[in-house]
């Protein structure tokens, strides 16, 4: 399995409208582990898409609670299991994750008692270890190193960015969060910073068509980062190239690609990706997929068809 990055779910927030993005999700392959990085709505269906037997999965993180991140995690889990998973699950996620899995165990403790007496299925709550973490190191997985750093990412105060590190290959994520000077050492380096990014340009629009527009807009402003703010964080950090996700609109039909790669171009000057759902990005070795496309700076890069 070569290692590789997938963005299942590239929209910021938890609104989804016609033809448009998934809320956020991502699949790491690194180090032979299947790793999933938040679990908003579509997670199910995205990493089937992308060819991963739901039967294997292995380790989920979750950065933290908002809707757009943790939504489909037990019916991510739940569908596994009922497509043969039979193989046991960690779950890591800030403080607040138990409590979510024990709800949704109690939604479905119908189901899930039926389907073990009528079909004969291992106990899903016996399967899943739920493990809450903090800042600091979090867990070693085979050769997968993980270590979390606390983000800004106002009222929330439990959001982590994510550090994977295998064999000399690195990947971060963001998670959500303002600009934060400190999450530049904390991705020093890597291969791969995925970031999230918002366009101002396109804020405006999404606050003046939204009931609740002025109270969003000052959500937003003091909770995300700007493109070219997330370029700044990539430019000190020094990393081998900037994947931006989480986008906020990301469903604007104003907004192009180009808008974004312009924005964050005042900042950034290195291999640049702006997210879409189904974009494989390699970690190392040939980019290999169903069809190859390139990203703004000529480099190759998969998308799922």
């Amino acid at each position: 399995m070569s290692d590789r990055l997938v963005l299942l779910g590239t929209k910021g927030g938890p609104a989804i409208r016609p033809g448009g993005p998934w809320p956020t999700s991502t699949l790491l392959e690194l180090g032979g582990r299947t790793i999933v990085v938040d679990c908003g709505l579509g997670v199910t269906r995205g990493l089937t898409d992308a060819g991963v037997a739901l039967k294997a999965l292995d380790l989920i993180f979750v950065t933290h609670l908002h809707s757009d991140h943790v939504l489909e995690l037990g019916p991510l889990i739940h569908t596994a299991w009922t497509a043969g998973l039979a193989t046991p699950v960690k779950v890591f996620g800030p403080a607040g994750l138990n409590q979510y899995w024990r709800g949704f165990l109690q939604a479905l403790e119908f189901d899930i008692e039926t389907r073990i007496d009528d079909e004969g299925r291992p106990d899903l709550r016996a399967m899943v270890e739920i493990v809450e973490f903090d800042e600091g190191d979090v867990t070693l997985e085979g050769d997968v190193r993980v270590t979390a750093l606390r983000v800004d990412h106002p009222p929330v105060t439990d959001c982590f960015a994510l550090r994977f590190d295998c064999e000399g290959k690195s990947v971060v994520f963001s998670a959500d969060t303002a600009f934060f000077p400190p999450l530049a050492e904390f991705a020093r380096g890597v291969d791969i910073l995925l970031h999230e990014a918002m366009l101002e340009e396109g804020v405006e629009r999404l606050v003046a068509r939204t009931g609740n527009g002025a109270r969003l807009r000052q959500h937003l402003m003091a909770s995300h980062s700007l493109a070219g703010e997330a370029g700044e964080i990539g430019a000190r950090a020094r990393v081998g190239r900037l994947v931006l996700n989480h986008l906020i609109p990301a469903d604007d039909a104003e907004i192009s690609e180009a808008h974004w790669i312009e924005a964050v171009r005042k900042t950034w000057a290195g291999p640049l990706t702006i997210g879409h759902d189904g974009h494989v990005v390699a970690l190392g070795g040939d980019h290999i997929g169903i069809r190859e496309d390139r990203d703004e700076t000529g480099n190759a890069e998969e998308r799922l068809a």
